[in-house]
């Protein structure tokens, strides 16, 4: 499997992994991702250099979102200090279930962010999917808090604040990277 940019051709095919993940999420009984992703937003993030795509032959596999930036009233200013990038939208095609291709994107972003120069790889999960909180837990990452307040509306309730961490480091992911080398972080 290769790993590739995302390219501004790529949005209809995120928006339905998007589509397809909430309703698979909402029969496991979580509402996660109910609500649709604002399309110009994805699309500013690809532009960005900030979405990739794990294409399997023709199909593709999986997605992931690296960036440098985290989402604001998440992290503390002192965190925010030490060297880290943040994953997002991790996305894995039901035709692609149960390979560990989540495990192995992680473990591909965290070697990633490990080459920029960044101590640590974070992300903010859903509030109230504790499977999936136990799922990163299992992919070695350590919870650091959670944070329910100040929302995107009207500073109301958090969705996605559950907060973890784990160390970067070199990895055999097993994927055939077609990315740029990562831009190093500045100090």
């Amino acid at each position: 499997m290769i790993i590739t940019l995302a390219e501004p051709g790529d949005l209809p095919k995120l928006l339905d992994f998007r589509r397809e993940a909430a309703a698979w999420l909402s029969e496991l009984g979580t509402d996660q991702w109910s609500r649709p992703y604002p399309a110009d937003r994805l699309l500013a993030t690809i532009e960005a250099g900030m979405v990739f795509m794990l294409r399997d032959g023709e199909a593709t596999a999986a997605t992931i979102t690296l960036t440098p930036e985290a989402e604001d009233g998440l992290w503390s200013a002192a965190e925010l200090a030490e060297p880290s990038m943040f994953i997002n939208k991790l996305t894995v095609a039901r035709t692609h279930s149960a390979q560990n291709l989540g495990g192995r994107l992680i473990d591909w972003a965290g070697d990633r962010a490990h080459q920029a120069g960044a101590r640590w790889l974070r992300l903010d999960a859903w509030t109230t999917n504790e499977a999936l909180q136990q799922y990163y837990l299992r992919q070695g990452f350590a919870h650091v808090r959670t944070v329910t307040e100040g929302g995107a509306v009207n500073g109301g309730p958090r969705v996605s604040g559950w907060l973890a961490q784990r160390a970067t480091r070199p990895a055999e992911h097993g994927f055939t990277d077609r990315t740029p080398k990562p831009a190093l972080l500045e100090a």
